[in-house]
């Protein structure tokens, strides 16, 4: 059986969509000099990159950007990042991924940062499907759906060709 594709963002969308947390984001930390944007790595990272690219463009704030790596399908185990912990201690941190299925990354991730005083600790995701296991929220999200649990959200970054699919 052939499984039905639907595109629930395409480029455009997307790009209106991390615009909009970008400034949301802002918002939430207009008094501040400095952010870090910690996106998880692949696409919570591309992500991150272009919200660093919005916010710089919009705002004052510095943008720093750290890649947080660990194995989506197995994150229990070792989550690391690209910057040394003190270069976000004190500070506002946002944590960003694409896609907020049942949690299990989001609060791995969060886990890890809750080791370091942090000033403000934020969450942002692309697509949230609603199907928690953990308990566990994205703070900025660009669409919100209720999907059943054996269909799959994919986001898929290429130049000008940026979607998000439900199979």
């Amino acid at each position: 059986m052939k499984t039905e594709v639907l595109t629930i963002l395409d480029h455009q969308d997307i790009q209106n969509k991390i615009r909009r947390i970008a400034y949301q984001i802002y918002e939430s930390n207009v008094d501040e000099k400095e952010i870090i944007l910690a996106g998880v790595v692949q696409n919570g990272y591309v992500i991150a990159e272009r919200l660093k690219v919005i916010l710089e463009e919009v705002s004052d704030l510095k943008c720093v950007l750290c890649k947080v790596k660990m194995n989506k399908t197995a994150p229990q185990g070792t989550v690391t990042t690209s910057l040394d912990p003190a270069d976000y201690q004190d500070k506002s941190l946002v944590l960003i991924d694409d896609v907020l299925n049942s949690g299990t990354t989001l609060i791995y991730g969060v886990k890890h940062f809750l080791d370091v005083p942090l000033k403000q600790f934020k969450t942002a995701v692309l697509v949230n499907r609603n199907h928690k296991k953990y308990p566990v929220k994205a703070d900025f999200k660009g669409i919100s759906l209720s999907t059943s649990l054996n269909e799959r959200v994919k986001v898929r970054f290429k130049p000008e060709q940026d979607s998000a699919i439900l199979e």
